[in-house]
């Protein structure tokens, strides 16, 4: 478990500036080696296989738990045996630190 799945998003309006790709990549390695830096930055992103569509929104489920708790709220695309999840700050238009909080937690899910 890294030291961000401990931590608490806090709200993000706006008015702050999205970090920069030094910063984000800095913030990779507390990540499992799933997760993608877009090439520009400003998204993280990462794919999961499931034995079957149950498996598949059973996660799913998990993770609208996390994202409710944290009031921050990844893009997700699933299907039968697959889940998408990409991150941003829609706000600033880039990442934040609670994208890298919401994926460390999605990190420490079990997996089926």
């Amino acid at each position: 478990m890294s030291e961000l799945s401990s931590r608490k998003c806090v709200p993000c309006e706006g008015g702050v500036p999205a970090l920069s790709l030094a910063q984000a990549q800095a913030l990779m390695p507390q990540l499992q080696p799933e997760w993608q830096l877009a090439a520009d930055g400003k998204s993280i992103a990462s794919e999961w296989k499931f034995r079957n569509f149950l498996h598949t929104m059973s996660f799913v489920n998990a993770v609208a738990h996390i994202a409710n708790a944290e009031d921050h709220h990844p893009d997700i695309e699933l299907g039968y045996g697959y889940c998408r999840i990409r991150y941003n700050t829609h706000a600033i238009g880039g990442l934040s630190e609670n994208d890298f909080i919401c994926a460390a937690k999605i990190d420490a899910l079990p997996r089926t």
